[in-house]
């Protein structure tokens, strides 16, 4: 190992598309695999490589009060002022004997860009040291000293204060992995000192295996979509992140108030007439429910619980419950505009999807049917979780809006490596889709289609694709559901849109919030959602989703799979809880969000498994149907029983949850 200090780096060497080393001001250093760890440098180095992180460093004030004769001060977090403090240790030292407050600016945080931090021979302390001035947090510290009124009797050590800079996301994540341009430039950039040393092992592992004993997809560069690595975008962003470091507290469900409306679905005019109660996801903004359908809370009210507690009550939208209901009883479409969507073309097409899909992609009975399936990684464990559409010149890829980028630069990357003669092009904007769903979803849709006859169950079964008109637009429908109700998908060019849109609506049909199609009726049925119930974690036997049968030609993950099939048993299976008592100590009824750890009730431990894996709640939901919270997670095979009783912790109390199944299995 040689390290240089005093050495600045002034480009890439970059050939074909991938890395082979870095001119620095002392000369060129050639390198296969250059991994990017300069801080709040890293955005500079990006540019290099003709792309950026959405990272930006920020001041933190740091102050320090002293001398002080004695050590052994607790670490003490004042999260409601935004600050901390610690003591700097051993007198002895050179930086020790004094205690440290650090504040996090929630309302006014001093984003500083990369390109405007100052070289080494121009700042007073370092370039990462910046001037502290004491009015930015004369507040904050006033309240800090009637906290801790140690920082008033010690002396002030201004010589010794400073703006630290540290750097805050986008997304609350670091940005880690390979480079979306550049192959063997890999990041590993806003990664905190509490986190280094594990961040330090998940990049290597990751480097040298492909993979992490982690799921790393909420640190990894390629979940981020073009326009999140905008300049403006990533000022809006970080500056909203930067404000909730420490206070106030983050609610699991919370959207991002700046940088939005970035993608707006033909719809949006629509929705927002229909008084749209819109978040945001992977930029497209997307209605929870709508005001215009609260008259269905007069029919369906004393199903639907008024939520009294304002955290469990938060971002969420009670007629979106009511609109579960009504879709059971009739039907309504729901705007899905935010599906990714890639195009993957070329003489070996079937070929690449063949061998990064768990089911069977090739064979001309495949041409005209959706397919669901699963991207293993090569330890047979869950990377993504898909519909591919298989066309007669091509496969069309359906994903989630979350997975989207990451699943597309990792089909991209694999051509590449196997040597796969293919073209994958994103045509996410290019289409739109529309969900209709419930009982009366056919006849529905019979009324604004060209040819009503093809949507009979003997034309049209199920997981097939077939083309259809409507208002004389040509639309692709696709007959799946993800909401337990009978219907179809209907894609449609982006332009095409308004006008499908609106003839359906002429039917009398009423448009639902996505609330009730991804979260409260999947889980309902007991499906599952990627990065949260299905991750590289666990296998696809222990998700439940494994096919009766292997196929035949081979695929990622497929040694690993065959493995796995041969246990008697998974160390653990993705199972269904019902929670049967949410009231809590004041007699309020809870409705969870977040993750929270499921227990035995005998020894009030959180349950782990063989492999030393822990169980928390994966997905929750308040089920209408049912009148329950329903939850999903692994649990430990020896737990496997429908109808064995646990426990789960929610905001320091213990609830009640029973089994309801074990794998896969609706619950009506």
């Amino acid at each position: 190992l040689k390290a240089f200090a005093n050495t600045s780096a002034r480009s890439l060497v970059i050939e074909n598309g991938r890395i082979k080393g870095v001119v620095t001001d002392r000369g060129t250093i050639e390198a296969d695999y250059v991994v990017v760890c300069t801080g709040i440098w890293g955005r500079l180095i990006a540019e290099m490589a003709g792309e950026d992180l959405p990272v930006m460093p920020i001041d933190h004030p740091l102050t320090f009060f002293g001398p002080y004769t004695e050590i052994g001060w607790p670490l003490l977090r004042d999260q409601g002022n935004s600050a901390y403090m610690r003591d700097t240790g051993d007198p002895k030292t050179a930086e020790g004997g004094q205690i440290e407050w650090g504040y996090y600016e929630e309302t006014n945080p001093r984003l500083c860009h990369p390109r405007d931090i100052l070289e080494k021979n121009e700042a007073r302390l370092s370039p990462s040291q910046r001037d502290l001035d004491m009015e930015q947090i004369l507040a904050p510290l006033e309240r800090a000293m009637e906290l801790t009124p140690i920082l008033g009797e010690l002396g002030y050590n201004e010589s010794h204060s400073f703006n630290g800079l540290l750097q805050v996301t986008a997304d609350g994540g670091p940005s880690m992995g390979e480079s979306q341009k550049v192959r063997g430039l890999w990041y590993a950039v806003a990664i905190w000192v509490k986190d280094g040393p594990g961040m330090g092992k998940l990049i290597a592992d990751w480097m040298t295996d492909g993979r992490t004993a982690i799921d790393h997809h909420a640190i990894d560069y390629s979940r981020f979509y073009p326009h999140q690595t905008k300049e403006q975008f990533i000022w809006d962003r970080c500056t909203e992140t930067a404000m909730k470091v420490y206070n106030p507290a983050v609610h699991p469900r919370e959207p991002f108030s700046k940088a939005r409306n970035v993608r707006r679905s033909p719809f949006w005019e629509r929705e927002k007439e229909l008084g749209g109660y819109f978040m945001e996801l992977g930029g497209w903004e997307r209605a929870h429910g709508y005001a215009a359908n609260e008259h269905l809370l007069e029919k369906y009210g004393n199903r639907v619980p008024v939520r009294q507690n304002e955290w469990d009550n938060r971002h969420f939208w009670r007629v979106s419950n009511a609109e579960h209901l009504a879709m059971s009883e009739d039907c309504g479409i729901v705007n899905l505009s935010h599906f990714a969507m890639y195009d993957v073309e070329g003489p070996d097409h079937v070929a690449l999807m063949e061998w990064l899909c768990a089911a069977k992609i090739g064979g001309d009975g495949n041409i005209g049917k959706g397919i669901y399936t699963h991207f293993l990684d090569e330890e047979g464990m869950v990377r993504a979780d898909l519909t591919v559409i298989r066309m007669a010149d091509r496969c069309r890829v359906i994903d989630g809006a979350d997975a989207g980028p990451r699943d597309f630069q990792y089909m991209r990357r694999t051509a590449e490596d196997k040597g796969f003669d293919v073209t994958v092009t994103d045509v996410t904007e290019k289409y739109v889709t529309v969900g209709i769903w419930g009982p009366n979803a056919r006849a529905t849709l019979s009324k604004c289609v060209e040819n009503p006859d093809g949507l009979t169950p003997e034309n049209f079964p199920f997981a097939a694709i077939k083309p259809v008109r409507i208002a004389g637009k040509d639309v692709t429908a696709f007959r799946i559901s993800y909401v337990g109700e009978q219907g179809w998908e209907l894609h449609m060019r982006y332009e095409d849109g308004i006008a499908v849109w609106d003839a359906l609506r002429s039917t009398g049909v009423m448009a639902f919030g996505v609330e009730t199609y991804a979260n409260s009726r999947r889980m309902e049925k007991s499906l599952r959602l990627q990065n949260a119930d299905l991750l590289t974690e666990y296998n696809l036997l222990e998700a439940d989703l494994a096919r009766p049968k292997v196929k035949e030609a081979d695929f990622c993950g497929k040694a690993k799979h065959l493995e796995y099939r041969a246990r008697a048993h998974q160390p653990a299976m993705l199972c269904t809880l019902i929670m049967t008592d949410n009231t809590d100590s004041n007699g309020v009824p809870r409705y969870p969000v977040g993750t929270m750890p499921v227990m035995d009730p005998q020894t009030g431990e959180t349950l782990v498994d063989g492999l030393g894996r822990r169980s928390f709640t994966t997905s929750v939901a308040y089920g209408p149907t049912l009148g329950k919270n329903i939850a999903l997670a692994y649990l430990p095979w020896a737990y496997c029983q429908e109808g064995r009783k646990l426990s789960v912790e929610y905001f320091g109390e213990k609830y009640p949850v029973e089994v309801a199944a074990v794998g896969y299995r609706p619950l009506y």
